[in-house]
């Protein structure tokens, strides 16, 4: 067994302890009639627990195929947890009621396998699993940051290849809104697009300066219309940029922003916009930088 595997093991071992105590806590069992009968049941619940643990792991890994590694990022990881416990909370609950309905029959006044006593099982083990994924992301909370820095310098190698690639686009863009008014610009000019109220603010760089306009249209509007051009995403549901104008992705105090060329300030990232900013950056034909 290597140091992963140990580690998994122990990381399950805690968990589902943790589980079995809240359960023998919340679940109504007549303990007096169980007495020292009731560790015993409580040690083969654990045992089961464990076994459906190593189910699940088998299920996410060969079924959902994602294997447990931290070499594709800190939202490949968060998703896997995430299918992990979308799979094992049922499956640990069907396993609990079956043996409080079977071996311990006599000493439960209600149906463990009615839907009533399902959900309660279910209830108890949903929270536990809350309670638990928060201690444990806490804990190796050193080792996720780790993790998306290294994500992170992967990107920016790829960004600083993107940026002659990209920037060599010349075409031409007019933008149009709810009125008859536009804003043209080059693709290669274009910083970012901000939404402000009613209107969206157009940022780019030329002749040597900052420039913006404004247009009456919402920011949705705006996206359509940029379509064909890939490296300009949203980042934000304020916010449009142009990927290739990019210049490093930090992390700072949790969040994720984007440093861009001719701009004193940085944009924010939202975290369910950051995967796809990774993959539209790792699609450039830049594989070969590090990009999965």
């Amino acid at each position: 067994m290597d140091k992963r595997e140990r580690e998994t093991l122990s990381v399950r071992i805690l968990s589902v302890a943790f589980a079995c105590l809240a359960f023998a806590i919340f679940k109504p069992i007549d303990m007096g009639r169980l007495g020292a009968m009731l560790y015993l049941h409580l040690l083969v619940i654990f045992i089961l627990g464990i076994s459906i643990c190593y189910v699940t792991e088998t299920i996410v890994k060969y079924l959902i195929n994602m294997p447990a590694t931290f070499d594709r990022g800190v939202d490949y990881i968060i998703k896997r947890n995430l299918w992990f416990q979308i799979i094992n909370i049922p499956l640990e609950s069907l396993l609990v009621c079956c043996y409080l309905h079977f071996p311990m029959r006599s000493i439960n006044a209600n149906d463990p396998l009615s839907w009533r006593g399902y959900i309660h099982v279910l209830v108890i083990l949903a929270f536990c699993s809350f309670a638990i994924g928060l201690y444990w992301r806490f804990k190796y909370r050193s080792r996720y940051l780790s993790a998306e820095l290294e994500e992170l310098k992967v990107i920016n190698k790829a960004l600083r290849s993107n940026y002659q690639i990209n920037n060599a686009i010349e075409d031409s863009i007019t933008l149009t809104g709810s009125t008859s008014e536009t804003v043209s610009f080059r693709v290669s000019d274009l910083l970012y697009i901000e939404a402000v109220g009613n209107y969206v603010k157009v940022y780019q760089w030329r002749d040597e300066r900052l420039l913006s306009d404004m247009l009456r249209a919402t920011l949705k509007q705006v996206e359509e219309q940029l379509k064909p051009y890939p490296m300009i995403v949203r980042c934000h549901r304020a916010f449009l940029v142009h990927l290739s104008r990019v210049e490093k992705i930090v992390s700072r105090a949790g969040t994720t922003q984007l440093t861009l060329s001719h701009v004193d300030h940085s944009l924010p990232v939202s975290r369910s916009k950051m995967p796809e900013i990774k993959k539209t950056i790792c699609s450039s034909g830049l594989r070969a930088n590090g990009c999965g």
